[in-house]
């Protein structure tokens, strides 16, 4: 029996505090497409970082060719024919393609002669390969997405690539262009290259893969053969679209969220048609109630994101329209969203929710000083007594308002986070991811918080990854999917119904 071409057993991977992989085991074939899958955070990237040699794994066996390997890093990664191709190309777009393809061939000398005619007509040779119609000469900038994967691809089978990753490689590309990716996918199995592919489009991996292996909660839930749609549930072998996102989803939503105890109030926020064509937003349309929690759900490229900085004015709508509590406004920049009564808790709290440097005080107070202020003096028993209100009332563990943000741990910041913009007394509140990071006693506390806020009154967006977070909190739910709201739900849906409707699929 012909060894796998990778092999790993019981892998775990910590970061700090944080278990990222919880024993997981994995394994590709010459000739296979073994698709991974998971919700956003299963731990699919760590594992993809562990297999190119990124990161060093805690625990566990990797083995190549039957072999085991101690330690895998990125050298030795190439060498045994690893690659991965992302979503975003790393190829220098200044260079032509004849000279990227080379960058991932050839030893780098001082002394040695550049043979350009021999470059040329090796990247011809491997461009033919992969059934890519692009000039050698062609400067990388000048190609769309889909011919730079065609490039990386390349590159890859150029330096002897057994093993390809393919991380979201669709995400960006037209119906068209994946059918042809997909085509580029089959021809490399029969060519016995190993192909481990990453993707939320459930459809692409029913088209693909031979087997799927599902990821959650930094553990392996299990792999399956992959059959048609067609298939029927009670298969013993092959797997089916429904049984694959309920082993993705594979949690209740228990009691640990608080209950909603107000009824909304009327719309406070109301978007119309709201596009814009920098962000790949398109047509919204929704409604944020006075004490409601709006949970937008979707996954990572769907443009939650980007709908939340087109609110707050980073990158303005160019099209559609917003009203805020009846009346119709513009919103071209941060100081006119604040200016209008709206509050955002960004994504990445350590570099754009606090100053790490600054103390819980300056952090809380900073964007309403002029407010606070007026006449530009500030005066710290103020600002300090202020502070401790809000340490008081978020239950923000500082020894005082003077201690730095950078020392308090992840759940306290984003309470400092939340609580400079509580100081701005908003109508609307965007969170965007807003327990991301925190242990499980913060997430709680954070919740409850965010539940106190909308009760009184409080128009709230929240953004999050965590499908059981979504569900638990919500009042209502929009689902996004490709810049624009594919469904809308109530509170306490279905985790498959909503899962389904962010990957594109039909109930």
């Amino acid at each position: 029996m012909t060894a796998p071409l990778l092999q790993l057993s019981n892998v775990t991977k910590s970061f700090g505090a944080v278990r990222a992989l919880k024993g997981v085991s994995f394994e590709l074939n010459p000739g296979e497409v073994h698709a991974l899958v998971g919700e956003n955070g299963a731990g699919k990237s760590t594992l993809i970082k562990i297999i190119t040699g990124a990161h060093q794994p805690d625990g566990g066996v990797i083995e190549i060719d039957g072999a085991k390997v101690e330690r895998l890093n990125p050298t030795s990664a190439r060498a045994f024919g690893i690659a991965a191709i992302y979503q975003q190309p790393a190829l220098f777009p200044d260079l032509s393609v004849a000279e990227n393809i080379a960058l991932g061939l050839e030893k780098p000398s001082a002394a040695r002669r550049v043979l350009w005619a021999e470059r040329r007509s090796r990247a011809a040779e491997l461009l033919k390969r992969v059934g890519a119609h692009i000039g050698v000469d062609t400067e990388v900038r000048e190609l769309s997405m889909p011919q730079q994967q065609l490039v990386e691809i390349a590159r890859a089978l150029g330096a002897g690539a057994r093993i390809l990753v393919m991380d979201e490689p669709t995400a960006s590309l037209t119906a068209t262009e994946v059918d042809l990716l997909l085509g580029l996918v089959k021809d490399l199995r029969s060519q016995g290259v190993g192909v481990i592919y990453i993707s939320h489009r459930l459809e692409e991996v029913f088209e693909v893969a031979d087997r799927v292996t599902v990821l959650r909660d930094g553990e392996s839930v299990g792999t399956r053969e992959v059959g048609t749609r067609a298939v029927p549930v009670s298969s013993n072998q092959l797997i089916t679209e429904s049984e694959l996102i309920r082993m993705m989803v594979g949690r209740e939503i228990s009691a640990i969220f608080p209950p909603a105890e107000n009824i909304p109030g009327e719309a406070l926020l109301a978007l119309q048609g709201i596009g814009c064509r920098a962000s790949g937003i398109r047509d919204v349309t929704l409604q944020v109630r006075a004490g409601e929690i709006l949970g937008l759900a979707g996954l990572v490229g769907a443009g939650r994101t980007e709908l939340a900085r087109i609110l707050f004015g980073i990158t303005p709508a160019d099209s559609g329209s917003i009203t805020l509590a009846g009346e119709r406004v513009e919103i071209r920049s941060p100081q006119e969203a604040v200016e209008a009564g709206i509050g955002y808790v960004p994504e990445d709290r350590r570099r754009h929710g606090v100053i790490l440097e600054m103390p819980v005080a300056a952090n809380i107070t900073m964007g309403i000083l002029p407010r606070l202020f007026p006449r530009s003096w500030i005066r710290f028993g103020v600002e300090h007594a202020l502070a401790q209100d809000y340490i008081r009332d978020l239950a923000i563990k500082a020894p005082s308002p003077d201690t730095r943000v950078g020392n308090l741990s992840g759940g306290n910041q984003q309470k400092v986070a939340l609580a400079r913009w509580l100081a701005s007394d908003p109508k609307v509140l965007i969170l965007d991811e807003p327990t991301q990071g925190v242990d499980v006693g913060a997430k709680a506390e954070i919740h409850k918080l965010i539940r106190r806020l909308a009760a009184k009154g409080l128009a709230v967006l929240m953004i999050s990854s965590e499908l059981p977070e979504i569900l638990g909190m919500s009042d209502r739910i929009a689902v996004m999917r490709e810049g624009t709201i594919a469904a809308m739900f109530p509170g306490k849906s279905d985790a498959h119904e909503v899962l389904a409707a962010a990957l594109g699929q039909s109930k």
